[in-house]
């Protein structure tokens, strides 16, 4: 047995328990509101010690932030892989966003809740919005090689997924504020920007 397995399953281990957290943290929140929702019952729902909890993630904010948007990052991260390599940037997003409109309808209360309780929580919108810019790194880097000629210091991969999640954002707030078609207005939003190929 090679060196490196133990620690490949160590980290496995600290990634599922990072997201163990997580989930609990979100899933709690959204059944009883952030402000009745305490360390030691985020940590006694994912079955750690709250000195385990500490060790991952220094608030409930934002053991709540990465619940609510560490599985979109990776449907969103995975769907944007999956796209044929020969499609530009922001065709791939257009492509990856359209395939993840079928699973919009079985979480359409959960996105509304959290995103609810984040508007009401300036702490868990600041730490939604660190969660978010980790998105448009991750996002960035799927993009960078759809891009012609790009070079080390290119802003468009960066400026184009900060622009997503910024349509991402703005649908959210005018579906929350209005009702309408989530994929839609995601779809639409999506579809208004430009940026160089």
């Amino acid at each position: 047995m090679s060196h490196s397995e133990p620690e490949s399953l160590a980290v496995r281990k600290r990634r599922a328990t990072y997201a163990r957290i997580a989930a609990s943290a979100a899933r709690l929140v959204g059944a009883q509101g952030i402000a009745n929702t305490t360390v030691d019952q985020i940590a006694a729902d994912a079955e750690v010690a709250r000195a385990t909890f500490f060790r991952y993630y220094d608030t409930k904010e934002s053991a709540v932030a990465e619940g609510v948007t560490g599985p979109w990052l990776t449907l969103v991260s995975d769907a944007i892989a999956r796209q044929p390599d020969h499609l530009p940037a922001k065709d791939a997003l257009v492509a990856a966003f359209s395939e993840l409109a079928g699973q919009f309808p079985a979480y359409h209360d959960q996105i509304r809740e959290l995103a609810r309780l984040t508007r009401s929580s300036p702490t868990l919108d600041a730490w939604t919005t660190q969660a978010y810019q980790r998105y448009e790194h991750a996002i960035a880097e799927l993009l960078a090689p759809r891009f012609a000629d790009v070079e080390a210091r290119d802003p468009r991969p960066r400026l184009l997924a900060a622009l997503v999640m910024a349509a991402v954002r703005i649908s959210l707030d005018d579906w929350i504020d209005q009702g309408g078609d989530l994929p839609e207005l995601i779809h639409r939003a999506l579809d208004s920007i430009s940026i160089g190929p």
